[in-house]
C-alpha cells in the first residue's frame, strides 16, 4: 500500500443523514433509532464510520451499534452559544471520549447570551480554552465554518488561525465550502458575511474553481483537518418546502447530489451545478495527496434532514449520502493517479 492510501482521510456519514425517505415518506425531522442508523451505514459499505456526537442519554445505544456493526465514531458537532453552553460543551467533549471520538466539531455563535458580537479576542481566547480541555481528553476541538456562527463572516477565519498560531497552537479548522458556495451570485448572502464589495470587486475569489479562491486560501494555511461534502449550487433555490413562523422559507443550502424524481424535489435540477461542490472536495483531496504537511483526516457527507437542507424534500436522503461518498472515493483515486502522474 502507497504513502497516499495510508493517507486517505477517513470517510463518515452524518448521523442526521442515515434515513431513508421518498415521495411518501419525505426527509423528516424524526429519526431512525440509533441501531438503524448504523446499520444503513455499516451495509451501504462506502463509508468509514459514523460521524454523530451522542446525547448522555442514548449513549449506551451507540456503544452498542458500534460494536455490533464494527463501526466506530470518530468525529461528532454540536454548536454552542458563548456565556450559555459553557458546561455543555466540557460534558460534549467528555462524551466524544467516551465513545472514542478523537475530534469534536465546534460551531459557535456569533453573539454571547448577553447579546454582544462576540470580538477576535474572545474567539481566540475560546479556541484556546477549548483546545487545553479537549486535548486533555485526546479530543482535537475543529471550528467550523457554517452560517449563524462566527465564521460566516468568512475573512475572520484566517485573522483568528493568525491570532491562534502566533500563540504557538494549531487552529484546527473544518472546511464545509457549502456555507460559501451557496452565496455565490447572491447579493443578500455575500452582504451577511460582510464581503459583498469585495466579491463584486475581483478582490475576494469565491469559485473554487478560480486561483486563489477562498477554498485554496484556507487549504493553503494547512488548518484544514476536517473536510465535509454537502452539495449547495451557486444562489440555489431557497427551500421551498418549509418555512418558519414568520412565513421565510429554509435558506436552501443543499442541492440534490442525485437527479430527483419528478415530485422529489420542488425545483428544477441540473447536473453542472453540483461541479463547485465537487471541485471544492477535489481541492482538498489534491492539496492532502501532494502536501506532506496538511493535516486532514476526515471527510464526511452531510446531506441532512434540517430545515435550511433538505426538510421535506422527497428525494432518497441516504442515497444523497452513498453517492456523495462514491464520488470522495473517486476523487481520491483521481488525486493519487494524478500525483504518480507528476501532474499536481
Amino acid at each position: 500500500m502507497s504513502n497516499n492510501e495510508h493517507r486517505r482521510p477517513l470517510i463518515g456519514c452524518n448521523g442526521r443523514g442515515a434515513q431513508r425517505s421518498g415521495l411518501d415518506r419525505p426527509v423528516g425531522l424524526e429519526e431512525l433509532p440509533i441501531r438503524e442508523q448504523f446499520r444503513l451505514v455499516a451495509e451501504s459499505g462506502v463509508f468509514d464510520y459514523f460521524d454523530r456526537l451522542p446525547l448522555r442519554s442514548n449513549l449506551d445505544d451507540y456503544l452498542a451499534a458500534m460494536r455490533e456493526f464494527d463501526l466506530p465514531v470518530h468525529t461528532g458537532s454540536w454548536f454552542y452559544r458563548l456565556g450559555a453552553d459553557d458546561a455543555l460543551l466540557r460534558d460534549n467533549l467528555a462524551i466524544c471520549k467516551e465513545v472514542g471520538a478523537a475530534c469534536h466539531n465546534i460551531m459557535t455563535f456569533t453573539h454571547h447570551a448577553d447579546g454582544h458580537r462576540l470580538g477576535d479576542e474572545e474567539i481566540v481566547a475560546h479556541y484556546l480554552d477549548v483546545y487545553d480541555a479537549g486535548m486533555k481528553l485526546g479530543v482535537a476541538p475543529a471550528f467550523e465554518l457554517h452560517v449563524n456562527m462566527w465564521t460566516e463572516e468568512f475573512l475572520r477565519v484566517e485573522e483568528i488561525a493568525d491570532a491562534v498560531q502566533r500563540r504557538g497552537v494549531p487552529f484546527n479548522f473544518t472546511l464545509d465550502y457549502s456555507h460559501v458556495n451557496f452565496k455565490i451570485g447572491n447579493p443578500e448572502e455575500l452582504e451577511r458575511s460582510g464581503v459583498r464589495a469585495q466579491v463584486e470587486s475581483g478582490a475576494l475569489v469565491l469559485d473554487p474553481f478560480e486561483r486563489h479562491s477562498l477554498c485554496e486560501r484556507w487549504l493553503d494555511r494547512d488548518i484544514v483537518v476536517w473536510a465535509q461534502l454537502r452539495s449547495a449550487a451557486p444562489n440555489q433555490p431557497l427551500n421551498l418546502w418549509w418555512k418558519d413562523e414568520e412565513g421565510a422559507f429554509g435558506r436552501g443550502i443543499q442541492y440534490p447530489f442525485v437527479k430527483p424524481a419528478p415530485g422529489q424535489w420542488h425545483s428544477a435540477w441540473s447536473a453542472y451545478l453540483l461541479e463547485p461542490s465537487k471541485e471544492a472536495i477535489r481541492k482538498v483531496l489534491r492539496h492532502h495527496v501532494r502536501n506532506p504537511a496538511s493535516p486532514l483526516k476526515y471527510l464526511t457527507t452531510e446531506m441532512i434532514n434540517l430545515p435550511d437542507y433538505g426538510l421535506n424534500a422527497r428525494y432518497d436522503l441516504f442515497e444523497q449520502n452513498v453517492a456523495a461518498a462514491r464520488f470522495i472515493r473517486s476523487a481520491w483515486d483521481e488525486a493519487v493517479a494524478l500525483d504518480a502522474a507528476g501532474m499536481l
